[in-house]
């Protein structure tokens, strides 16, 4: 009977054991994934996946420990190594699709065609990278709802990835006027506006600069039906910012445009009617 308690006791204590131990690693990670993004801006995607596996491991291993100190459940495993192999097809063909996700994982981790806080656009969703599990991985979209894509899905979908090597985005700003506005003044208006913003970044290359290549260039894109559309390059440091700038660039240049004169057209056609004689 004493011996019973002490093994129940054994099994009690192992389990709490594991799950302390898997919650100060938890913990341990979170702080350390914090400290890494506040002080240093580094990547935090190996700190977040490496949390998930000690996790995972610590939970395995302690369970297995608990279940071994159980004798009735010790000699039903034993019984069970007769039919391992069997055992070992059947959970591999279970557990086939999970691996695969867990194998993509890694991968995903270790070749990095993103990581946490970059922002994806795949199958029409936009979202920043929040976290990458063992199975898939989390999307946070702009409407703050949570995409969850399994990791052997997103690694062989095409990915347009706006943090990808290099932060700095080019936006581009388009706008069209009427064919009766002053074409040359309007480039100039749009060129200002993008060197006011403050979120613009000059793009140019030193020897681009001695050279006296423009800081902003507006060119004509286009010429519609009744309207010509033009295009300022705009640059800023990353996404977030291109896309507040653009917002931001869009309402000045519209005001102005009002202020010097310039028509931003609206649809519109001309009915031209002709002098004929009228037959009797």
């Amino acid at each position: 009977m004493n011996e019973q308690f002490i093994q129940a006791g054994i099994v009690v204590g192992v389990i709490i054991g594991t799950i302390l131990l898997a919650y100060f690693v938890k913990r341990f990670f979170r702080r350390l994934i914090r400290k890494s993004m506040t002080e240093t801006g580094r990547d935090v995607t190996n700190y977040q996946f490496l949390r998930h596996i000690a996790q995972v491991g610590i939970y395995i291993v302690g369970f297995s420990i608990a279940i071994y100190h159980i004798p009735q459940l010790r000699t039903l495993a034993n019984s069970m190594l007769a039919g391992a192999g069997i055992l070992a097809v059947a959970v591999g063909f279970a557990s086939q699709h999970a691996l695969g996700n867990i194998i993509s994982g890694i991968f995903i981790v270790i070749f990095k065609p993103f990581k946490i806080n970059d922002r994806l656009n795949i199958r029409n969703m936009v979202g920043i990278v929040e976290d990458i599990t063992l199975r898939h991985t989390v999307i946070r979209d702009f409407e703050n709802k949570r995409i969850l894509i399994p990791n052997t899905v997103i690694s062989d979908e095409i990915i347009v990835n706006a943090d990808f090597a290099e932060e700095k985005l080019c936006k581009w700003i388009d706008v069209n006027i009427s064919y009766d506005s002053d074409l040359k003044l309007a480039k100039t208006i749009m060129a200002e506006e993008v060197q006011l913003h403050p979120m613009h970044v000059d793009p140019r290359t030193p020897q681009q600069i001695e050279e006296g290549v423009p800081e902003v260039v507006v060119r004509v894109l286009a010429l519609g039906e009744y309207f010509v559309t033009l295009r300022a390059w705009a640059w800023a440091k990353d996404a977030p910012n291109s896309f507040v700038m653009s917002c931001d660039l869009l309402e000045s240049i519209k005001k102005r445009f009002e202020e010097s004169g310039i028509e931003i057209p609206v649809p519109h056609q001309k009915i031209i009617f002709k002098d004929q004689a009228i037959k009797p």
